[in-house]
């Protein structure tokens, strides 16, 4: 059974925009990432993200994919990668 996500992509040029993402964002690497809403939030990725099928509040299948990005004081944030518009790379932890 598919996971569900606030959003699903069905169009070919979103869903190479998430693969491009997901390629280049590795696992435990440090990274500052630059969202849609403007805000920037700073981490370590444990593992490279997830591109995959969800489901949307109707049912609809589509694509989106999910990181988690620990902040380093404990806590995490899970993204997901259609909220990214750029990233920067910091270094690896």
């Amino acid at each position: 059974m598919a996971r569900t996500a606030p959003r699903i992509h069905l169009d070919q040029a979103t869903i190479n925009r998430l693969k491009e993402l997901q390629r280049g964002l590795d696992a435990e690497m440090r990274v500052e990432l630059h969202m849609h809403d403007g805000s920037v939030l700073v981490g370590t990725l444990p593992e490279r993200p997830s591109v995959q099928q969800f489901l949307d509040a109707q049912g609809n299948e589509g694509t989106n994919g999910q990181l988690r990005l620990d902040t380093g004081d404990g806590g995490f944030h899970l993204v997901w990668l259609d909220e990214i518009d750029s990233f920067t790379r910091l270094g690896t932890h």
